[in-house]
């Protein structure tokens, strides 16, 4: 038998699981998850110009900020969607598995 944090959680994703399959919703929701991803990346290259001389000399020199920032923003947005379409996959699972143990009620008692 379904309890009601059960019950809440069928009603709550019939009514919400297509919005929240959103390329958009997603991107949106998760993206400061991302951003903690993506924060300690340019963190960890810009102290190294203080603390280690020849790898800023090396970074300088073969790559430009523009595509530093670029490739940190993708890893931002890369990790947003990935973690919301986890999560959206998570809950799609257990709400077919209360709609299965749900039916399989139903069955039982006819």
């Amino acid at each position: 038998m379904l309890n009601e944090q059960e019950r809440q959680f069928l009603e709550y994703w019939e009514a919400n699981r297509l919005r929240e399959k959103k390329l958009n919703k997603q991107l949106l929701m998760g993206l400061p998850i991302g951003l903690l991803f993506a924060v300690p990346v340019l963190i960890l290259l810009f102290s190294g110009k203080f603390w280690y001389t020849r790898a800023n000399m090396e970074a300088n020199s073969q790559s430009s900020p523009v595509i530093l920032m670029i490739a940190v923003m993708c890893i931002a947005v890369f990790v947003a969607v990935f973690y919301k379409r986890h999560q959206w996959e998570q809950r799609e699972q257990h709400y077919l598995e209360l709609k299965a143990k749900e039916k399989e009620e139903e069955g039982s008692r006819q």
